[in-house]
This record gives C-alpha cells, structure tokens and sequence, in this order.
C-alpha cells in the first residue's frame, strides 16, 4: 500500500527550480561525497556491464566518471540540468523525463540502472523502479543510493552531544511514519525556495523492489571519512565511524 500525502500549495518535486543552485553545488566532478564515497562505491557495486539508464541524473555527474565504452543514458524532468549534462559530457546521451513516469525509451535491455541520491525527492519511487526493471535485461542489476532513512530524516533527526559521557549521537524522532517534509533550499532567505523531501522507512524501499520485480543482493552503509581535529576531534570521528550518511541496495531483475 502506498503512502498518501495531504495535498498542499506547492507541491513540485521537480529540482528545475533549484537546478542553478545545485549545478553550482555539485559541479563537473560532484561534491565532495560524491568524489569520496558515492561513486566509487557504485562503480564498485556495478561490477561488469555495459550499458547504463541513470534515472534522475542531474548534471550527469554519474556519466563522467564511467569506464570508457560504457553505454549510457541519463534521463532527469529538470531541462536546465539536462542542458547542462549535454554540455559537459559529450558523447553521452540524455533524455528529458519524468522517470515516475512511462518513459519515451524503447530500449529495454541496459545492464545496469542506477537512482543515486533522488528517490527522496520523489512522489512515487516505486514508480521509478518499475521503470528501472522495465528497462533492464533480464538479470539486470539496478542500484539504488539514499541519505541513509534511518539516520538521515528532514527535521526529524539531529546530532546531540552527551557531556557526561563526552560522546555525540544521534537523535531520532521519528522514523516509521511515511513523512511528507518541505526543504527550504536557503535557509534564513525571506523568499527562499522550496521543495520537498519523502522518508520512507526500509520495509517500504524493501516491498516496493520486490513488487516491481526486483530480488536485493547486497545492503551497504557508507559512513563519512572526514577526520577532525581539535577538542571534540574523539566524539566527532568516533560518531562518524558509528553513524553512516548512505545506504546503497544492489538488487537483480528477476
């Protein structure tokens, strides 16, 4: 059963809005964790393969990173971020789209498929994994990356620090509940723009891949590798070896 939202005024989930800000933030070779942790870890994850669909793609940060002779196609609904992967990747092709949607695409036999770091952005990811099996050959992999669900929730999970026993946790408010939770994109801005985030808990990422005809191979949490220093250098790291910032799902097309 899926989850249903109360309707509000604004209630795009399209990035074109913020497609400036985030170009800027993410760049040619992506921010930082992508560099550090996410797209090695999903390269590593693909293992062998030769062809790509990268659903909500972005800038196509993905693409400049693959192993050359590699088939690939991005496909994402922000135009202006698409605009920007087509002038940045040449020779890789990208496609205009809402992947919770039927997508224009009659190629149906991709290695691989990757939704890194949007299916929190999304009304309806399980519609994007249909979309993703539909569009992978049999025993195709599709690989999945998330802002961690349990640790990582909008408004519902901080960091604490315990003076007594000079350690820093984290707090969680909620986390079974579907939530629905706007994202000002610049905080402290009187017209600062807005968009939205989804949380589902595990079971729910887990039901949906199994509906749309997936099987999950692998389960891995990706912890930050920042080192700190100075007074709370031991709580801080020993908190960031504890608590990871990603979960990444490898699953197979049955």
């Amino acid at each position: 059963m899926h989850p249903k939202y109360p309707r509000a005024k604004r209630t795009t989930t399209s990035w074109e809005s913020v497609g400036k800000w985030y170009h800027g933030l993410v760049g040619e070779e992506g921010h930082y964790y992508h560099r550090q942790i996410i797209i090695p870890g999903v390269l590593r994850l693909m293992e062998k393969g030769d062809s790509l669909l990268d659903l909500a793609c972005g800038n196509g940060v993905l693409a400049r990173h693959l192993p050359e002779g590699m088939n690939y196609l991005g496909v994402d609904a922000s135009s202006s971020l698409i605009k920007a992967a087509k002038e940045q990747c040449v020779g890789k092709d990208f496609l205009l789209g809402d992947i919770v949607k039927p997508l224009a695409l009659p190629r149906r036999d991709f290695s691989h498929a990757t939704l890194i770091l949007a299916a929190q952005n999304l009304t309806a990811p399980d519609h994007a994994m249909r979309n993703a099996h539909l569009h992978l050959r049999a025993g195709g992999k599709f690989i999945l990356v998330l802002n961690h669900p349990c640790f990582r929730i909008p408004r519902q999970s901080s960091w604490g620090i315990d003076q007594d026993k000079k350690i820093q946790y984290r707090r969680i408010d909620r986390y079974h509940s579907s939530m629905k939770i706007p994202i000002q994109m610049h905080p402290g801005q009187k017209k600062s723009t807005e968009t939205w985030s989804f949380h589902h808990p595990l079971a729910s990422y887990s039901q949906w891949l199994n509906e749309a005809g997936f099987d999950i191979e692998s389960m891995e949490e990706w912890y930050s590798d920042k080192v700190s220093t100075g007074a709370a250098a031991r709580m801080e790291n020993r908190s960031r070896e504890e608590i990871p910032l990603f979960l990444a799902i490898r699953s197979k097309k049955r």
